[in-house]
């Protein structure tokens, strides 16, 4: 597991240093000031560094992943809810769903933070509960023992591992959000990354010890549910919501910044409108609307281009949660934030353009061999899951 993280921790400061150079070098030619982040998306990155067949290659696998991460955090949000409350999961789903859909359109980038902030420290303060008791039962007992473990069932859970340690699809409104400032988003990066990494490790340890002391019951969840206190089920669905939730404000945030950029592009506002907005300067209530509308309209489409699908899908095919979180973890992450971000590191090596302007810091973006090992170690792990899934057509 340490070693997935850091390798998606060298993963992720290769996309945030490539990042930081476009957003550089866009505002040494555009010298104007915006109301809303300036964010530059993955496709963006792999359109200026590999040229055309990157943007593509990384829009139609970003998109892919977006809708396969929303539908995986739609459905089993809709599962815990139903737990919770008796309401039908298809519901409970789209209730959850739309909560933080209205934040993210109508409360913007630093309201939503805000928020995210909240909601992680309460996500912290129940995962140390959860453990406190788990402790209680015996869940450090599965050390003492000993055992090597399976290590031939490790490639199996690469999909689920790479899909919870994977933060990457912040990086780009990350980058924006702190200004370009290298330093502080290196610091983001490394203890925003270090939160996942402990909560797994802790409840890994955990996860082997809580089986043996009661052998009727293999998973450790079941065990933590099934416990006679009403209070530790409530603990443990209301901390896997929380996770849920955390988990998709930062894929709905940076999937509607992807698609609000795309119709950025586009000439959405048409002359009729900007003269209605003129004509009806006397302060009415359509005006009003109008005028809201015409602020938000890029935000609000953009979000309801990520939800809307993946509701439809998540509500209409029962089993979505598993086949999502496979497709995702070990095509799609793996795909766009492993294989991509040496790709477009290596090739902005080859252009040579920019010049070092007494910048001070070491660019890992500019190191070959780390380039080289991050890329064969991404490739390796596509090839490895190509050959699992074709293995499991020849056993049925």
């Amino acid at each position: 597991m340490t070693m997935c993280w850091a390798f998606l921790l060298v993963e992720a400061l290769l996309l945030v240093e490539i990042n930081v150079g476009l957003l550089k070098k866009k505002k040494s030619k555009v010298d104007k000031d915006y109301d809303e982040l300036e964010v530059i998306s993955i496709r963006t990155m792999a359109e200026e560094t590999l040229g055309e067949w990157g943007g593509s290659l990384a829009t139609v696998t970003y998109v892919f992943l977006g809708y396969t991460s929303m539908i995986v955090y739609c459905s089993k949000s809709g599962e815990i809810l139903h737990r919770l409350t008796d309401i039908p999961e298809s519901i409970s789903g789209i209730f959850f769903t739309f909560l933080f859909t209205i934040l993210i359109s109508l409360g913007g980038t630093r309201t939503t933070d805000q928020v995210n902030q909240w909601l992680t420290v309460s996500m912290i303060g129940l995962l140390i509960a959860i453990e406190i008791v788990a402790v209680h039962f015996g869940g450090w007992s599965g050390f003492e023992g000993g055992g090597g473990g399976d290590w031939g069932k490790v490639p199996a859970t690469l999909p689920v591992l790479i899909f919870t340690l994977v933060y990457h699809d912040l990086a780009p409104v990350l980058c924006a959000y702190l200004e370009g400032d290298l330093k502080r988003i290196r610091a983001s990066i490394f203890l925003g990354s270090l939160v996942p990494l402990l909560a797994l490790l802790i409840w890994e340890a955990i996860a082997l010890g809580l089986p043996n002391q009661e052998n009727q019951v293999s998973d450790p969840v079941e065990l933590l549910l099934s416990v006679r206190w009403d209070g530790v089920p409530f603990m443990v669905e209301a901390f896997s919501l929380l996770a849920v939730g955390t988990s998709l404000i930062g894929t709905l945030l940076s999937f509607s910044e992807f698609f609000k950029e795309q119709l950025n592009k586009m000439p959405i506002d048409s002359p009729s409108t900007q003269l209605l907005l003129v004509e009806e300067e006397s302060y009415t209530f359509n005006y009003y609307m109008n005028k809201w509308w015409h602020k938000n309209k890029g935000s609000i489409t953009a979000t309801a281009m990520v939800v809307a699908p993946s509701l439809f899908v998540s509500t209409t095919i029962p089993d979505s949660f598993s086949a999502a979180t496979d497709i995702a973890g070990g095509y799609c992450m793996t795909m766009l934030y492993g294989v991509l971000p040496p790709a477009m590191a290596w090739a902005t090596i080859n252009k040579k353009k920019k010049k070092k302007r007494g910048e001070k810091l070491v660019s890992i973006s500019r190191t070959k061999p780390v380039i080289v090992c991050m890329g064969l170690i991404a490739c390796g792990i596509v090839v490895q899951q190509i050959i699992q899934d074709f293995s499991f057509l020849h056993y049925p």
